[in-house]
């Protein structure tokens, strides 16, 4: 699950709207949000962002976040090294390693770095 998969799971659950209520309401599959909240699906267009903000009533700074999230939201990362040191290139393929072995404290200390 992504970043932006589980808000809007969590969005959607709060407000007490199914699958199927919201994929009607937005003119899309119920399969194609369960996959866009499991992450199988890439992140929403720009336009289906704005459409899942004005559906739940999100605007301003709340808007932005989730706009955020979905940016940081990509299954599928590819990092490109070329160009940068072999260290940076060894700490993502270390990274590409591991990532699946590391516990949630980890990944949060990890982040918690990341953005310092």
């Amino acid at each position: 699950m992504t970043p932006f998969g589980a808000k809007l799971r969590q969005m959607r659950e709060a407000r007490g709207v199914t699958l199927s209520e919201m994929a009607d309401a937005l003119g899309v599959s119920a399969a194609y949000l369960s996959a866009l909240e499991h992450g199988r699906r890439p992140k929403p267009t720009p336009a289906r962002l704005d459409q899942i903000c004005a559906y739940f009533g999100v605007i301003w700074d709340e808007a932005e976040a989730l706009k955020d999230l979905a940016r940081l939201s990509n299954p599928r990362v590819v990092i490109d090294t070329a160009g940068l040191s072999p260290e940076a290139t060894e700490l993502a393929n270390r990274l590409a390693q591991r990532l699946r072995h590391l516990s949630g404290a980890e990944i949060r200390a990890l982040l918690q770095r990341l953005e310092g």
